[in-house]
């Protein structure tokens, strides 16, 4: 296999044409569908899982279908994007809606499925929405078989077919064979695989000449030959197309028949699979077809591409979704590289890891935070000022509107950077309801202010609090930690801190640490920050973002090469404020000038303490509190920007 079967030039390395809806897992493992409780929301669809795959693992992917004018429309186009997925090509249908999926996890056998796909968006793809110049731009195109069940997508699927051809565009099916899409099954039954139909049979072997690269699963082979032997299946195949035909195998691997079938099967050359513990097969075969593609694509052999094949599809059957658990490229060279087997992918710590910090992430510029999740301090003004406690979530949602109005100056100017806000649940539930969803940098407490040992506001079992969680917003702790702590408080401390990152790993929320070791004990106060974060990475706890006080030039570099050593996935380091002056904070940002980890600050008293002194004690209105605290703010970010010129 070389690169010469593409075309060069090409913007483009792979085209999806297919389904793209939502999958709704049951996050109930053993239950039957009739008792789960809750469900997880996920992009699915056989091609749109392909296009995700495969542009998780580095290729110029682009998805072609429909989706509708809806909120899970809108979903599954962010989601595709975020990933780095062309999106052109996807219209907005304004008359139907997106496709629905449910699926339960009964048994390592049973995965019910309910296909909500009556008249639905991706199913409408018309032969006008197929355009010549959009399909000329790429490599390769892959059609998913549902694609060809109904007359519409059949003669939109072919369009996009003579396009390919007309272009040395290369064209790949996945047979994709689900009866129920076939009308062959009760609607309710997507769980079933395989029913022989003579007439599928025909339609599908019609539409073999056009491709040159065939995937499927044996019952697939079965279908598209017409035949009950998978010898005789392909051997019927063949006699329609000289595709290269890749035969998928479920555990056992795969094969790849690049000539003719030969007279048994123990003559096929089988690329062995990885083996792991299953959870959930659903999504493997997309998996499959993902990494078999990213090789594929670049001209990598046989060998190659299975073997990332079969890597890929090992990773999704042991997580629970089928587009979210595509794995990447720094989880196979992990995989690949292990000394040993690993049989529990979900439960290897390295694996866990790699899949969150290596995937696709907002990518920040400079962070300017105002941290307003003070509980105490705000409880104790609202008292002097002989106010009601209530009053502090309406002083919160000023807040807002000021980081609104500083954002929006931000943008007049051109300034490249991000705004942000830390709030907390207990005062500022307002507060982050109207920061989130705005592309904001958001973060909320969970420690019991003040607490030494470390507690958790909402109760030790802090991953129960999470599910409630937006996925965008930050796991903020606070902890006052020293490595000299007497042992008992510091195995303590540890523990808690282990137990929240374990949490934010299972939920899948960043996690930032607040750092701040206590003043009354011996150390020189720079190395005593340095021993404590280097102690926490010793524990395999690796957070998205520290919060430090200001440290001097000779520290930052330290702190650098230490983050740069132990978590080249680490975010980055945000400076917090202590209530020191403007003119304090500034110098601490022309120290960290040089730093390559600190990102940004994080400043709350400094900007809202005597504002809201006053606010509550009635002595200014609601616009002189904003323009007040506007005022602070952009004094500060105009002292981080002529630290960093």
């Amino acid at each position: 296999m070389g690169q010469d079967r593409f075309t060069s030039g090409r913007q483009l390395d792979l085209i999806c044409l297919g389904r793209l809806g939502v999958d709704l897992y049951a996050q109930q493992v053993g239950a039957r569908l009739e008792d789960v409780a809750s469900f997880a929301k996920y992009l699915g669809g056989s091609s749109a899982n392909i296009a995700f795959g495969t542009a998780r693992l580095g290729l110029k992917s682009a998805m072609l279908t429909r989706v509708g004018d809806d909120h899970m429309g809108r979903f599954l186009l962010e989601s595709l994007q975020r990933e780095g997925c062309d999106t052109r090509a996807v219209r907005v249908d304004p008359e139907r809606l997106t496709a629905l999926v449910l699926l339960g996890l009964k048994d390592r056998e049973s995965f019910p499925l309910v296909f909500y796909r009556e008249n639905c968006a991706d199913m409408a793809l018309a032969a006008e929405d197929i355009d010549e110049a959009f399909i000329a731009s790429s490599k390769a195109l892959l059609i998913t078989g549902t694609h060809f069940s109904s007359d519409q997508v059949y003669r939109a699927s072919i369009q996009a077919l003579d396009y390919a051809q007309r272009h040395g565009v290369r064209r790949v099916l996945d047979i994709d064979y689900r009866p129920v899409l076939w009308g062959l099954a009760a609607k309710a039954d997507g769980q079933t695989r395989f029913v022989a139909d003579r007439q599928v049979s025909q339609h599908v072997q019609g539409i073999l000449p056009r491709f040159e690269l065939i995937v499927g699963t044996e019952e697939e082979f079965l279908i598209a030959g017409g035949e009950p032997d998978l010898l005789a299946a392909l051997r019927r195949v063949r006699e329609l197309t000289a595709a290269t035909l890749v035969v998928k195998l479920g555990p056992r691997g795969c094969t790849v028949i690049h000539g003719a079938i030969p007279g048994h099967l123990e003559a096929l050359q089988v690329h062995q699979g990885v083996q792991v513990e299953v959870l959930n097969v659903l999504g493997a075969g997309d998996a499959f077809m993902s990494g078999f593609l990213s090789g594929w694509l670049e001209g990598a052999d046989d060998e190659r591409c299975c073997q990332l094949a079969n890597a890929c599809g090992a990773l999704v059957v042991s997580r629970h979704a089928c587009a979210p658990a595509m794995p990447t490229r720094a989880e196979l060279d992990y995989l690949f590289g292990s000394p040993r087997p690993i049989t529990r992918p979900d439960q290897d710590p390295t694996l866990r890891r790699l899949h969150q910090v290596s995937v696709p992430r907002k990518a920040w510029r400079p962070l300017f935070i105002f941290a307003f999740d003070h509980r105490g301090q705000l409880v104790e003004l609202a008292r002097q000022g002989g106010r009601e406690l209530k009053v502090i979530e309406q002083l919160k949602l000023l807040f807002v509107e000021a980081v609104q109005r500083v954002e929006a100056g931000l943008r007049r100017e051109g300034v490249e950077a991000d705004v942000g806000v830390l709030a907390d649940q207990r005062f500022g539930q307002d507060a982050l309801n109207a920061a989130t969803g705005r592309g904001w940098w958001v973060a909320r407490p969970v420690e019991l202010q003040g607490s030494r040992p470390l507690v958790f506001e909402q109760g030790r079992a802090i991953g129960s609090n999470l599910i409630a969680w937006p996925q965008e917003q930050i796991i903020k702790c606070l902890v006052q930690f020293h490595p000299d702590d007497e042992p008992m408080l510091r195995l303590e401390q540890e523990a808690q801190i282990r137990a929240l990152y374990q949490a934010s790993q299972a939920s899948g929320h960043e996690l930032l640490l607040e750092v701040i070791p206590p003043k009354d004990l011996p150390g020189a106060h720079p190395e005593v920050l340095y021993r404590a974060i280097k102690r926490l990475y010793n524990l395999g706890i690796y957070p998205a973002w520290w919060k430090i006080e200001a440290q001097d030039r000779e520290q930052w570099q330290r702190l650098d090469q230490l983050i740069q050593e132990r978590d080249p996935y680490c975010r980055g380091v945000v400076l917090l404020g202590l209530n020191a002056s403007p003119q304090a904070l500034a110098e601490g940002f022309r120290q960290a000038a040089g730093s390559s980890s600190c990102r940004g600050f994080a400043v709350g008293r400094t900007i809202f303490q005597e504002p809201s002194r006053a606010w509550l004690a009635g002595e200014i209105d609601d616009q002189q509190l904003i323009k007040q605290v506007q005022g602070t703010f952009v004094q500060l970010i105009e002292a981080w920007r002529s630290a960093r010129p």
